[in-house]
C-alpha cells in the first residue's frame, strides 16, 4: 500500500513529496525567520535549486535543548526517523524530511505543510469517525510519540492530514504522550493492519530504507523497541492504554 503523491501535492507549493524530498536534499537553505515559540532553534526557511523553490522548516542539531531522557544531538535523526516510518507504513503521516547540513549545520530539513487555517483544530483532534486521525494514533504508537499536541497536526486544504514535530520519539522505554486517546482499548481497523504488516516486514529487510534510516538514527535498543512494538501491535490487535506511571497527555496540551 502507498499513498498517491497527486492527492497531496498542494500543500508543497505544487511539488510532489517525491519531488520535495530531492529538493530538500540538493537545495539550497535561505533562513527567513525563526519560530520563537518553540522550544528548540526552529527556523522558516525557503530551499530552492534554482528552478524549483519551497517554505521548509530546518531544525539544526546546535540548537537543540539537552533533555534528561533523549541523547543529545538526536531530536533531528529522530525526526528522519519518524518520517521513514511514516513512509514504510504507507500513510504519509510525516511531510517529506531530510537530514543534511544547512546554515548552522547538521539538522533536520522538513517541506512546510501550507495546511487548512479554517480547520478547528481541538474539535479535529476529539473525533473518532477520522481514519486519517485513528492511523496518526497508531503511527504515535509505534514511534512511541512523547509529545502529540493539538497543534502538531497539520490539515490540509486537500483533505490530507499530516502532523509534526517527532523529534521526542523513539525512546526505549513506553513514553506514548498524545492527545489522541479516544480509541485506547478498541480493535485497529484493518487498514492499520495492513500498514502494520507492511512495516514489519521493511523493518525485517535490513536493505531497506527504514531499516537504514533507524540504524543510522537510534541506538541499537531503541530500534529493537520499534520492532517490539510492532509485533505487540499485530499480536494484540488493539489500540494501546497509557502507561500508569507517565503523563498521558502532552503540556500544554495544545
Amino acid at each position: 500500500m502507498t499513498h498517491d503523491d497527486t492527492a497531496i501535492e498542494g500543500p508543497f507549493e505544487g511539488l510532489t513529496p517525491a519531488e520535495g524530498l530531492d529538493l530538500l536534499r540538493t537545495g539550497g537553505i535561505t533562513v527567513e525567520g525563526r519560530l520563537t515559540a518553540a522550544s528548540n532553534a526552529t527556523l522558516y526557511c525557503t530551499v530552492s535549486d534554482g528552478s524549483r523553490s519551497a517554505a521548509c522548516v530546518y531544525k539544526p542539531v546546535a540548537g537543540e535543548r539537552p533533555l534528561w531522557d533523549f541523547p543529545d544531538g538526536t531530536l533531528a535523526g529522530r525526526e528522519v526517523a519518524a518520517h521513514a516510518v511514516s513512509e514504510a507504513l504507507g500513510w504519509a503521516v510525516v511531510p517529506p524530511t531530510v537530514h543534511r547540513d544547512g546554515p548552522f549545520g547538521e539538522g533536520m530539513a522538513q517541506l512546510w505543510v501550507h495546511g487548512d487555517t479554517t480547520v478547528d483544530l481541538v474539535a479535529l483532534s476529539r473525533e473518532t469517525d477520522n481514519a486519517a486521525l485513528r492511523r496518526m494514533a497508531v503511527f504515535d504508537a509505534v514511534i512511541n510519540n512523547s509529545d502529540r499536541k493539538i497543534g502538531h497536526l497539520l490539515p490540509t486544504p486537500q483533505g490530507h492530514l499530516y502532523g509534526c514535530d517527532h523529534g521526542v520519539s523513539f525512546a526505549e522505554d513506553y513514553k506514548l504522550r498524545t492527545v489522541l486517546w479516544q480509541w485506547q482499548g478498541s480493535p485497529l481497523p484493518d487498514d492499520a493492519m495492513v500498514g502494520l504488516e507492511r512495516l514489519r516486514d521493511l523493518l525485517a529487510d535490513p536493505d531497506s530504507t527504514v531499516a537504514r534510516e533507524l540504524d543510522r538514527h537510534l541506538t541499537g535498543p531503541e530500534v529493537y523497541a520499534v520492532h517490539a512494538r510492532v509485533d505487540l501491535l499485530i499480536g494484540h490487535r488493539i489500540h494501546p492504554y497509557p502507561a500508569p506511571d507517565w503523563p498521558a497527555v502532552p503540556w500544554p496540551p495544545v
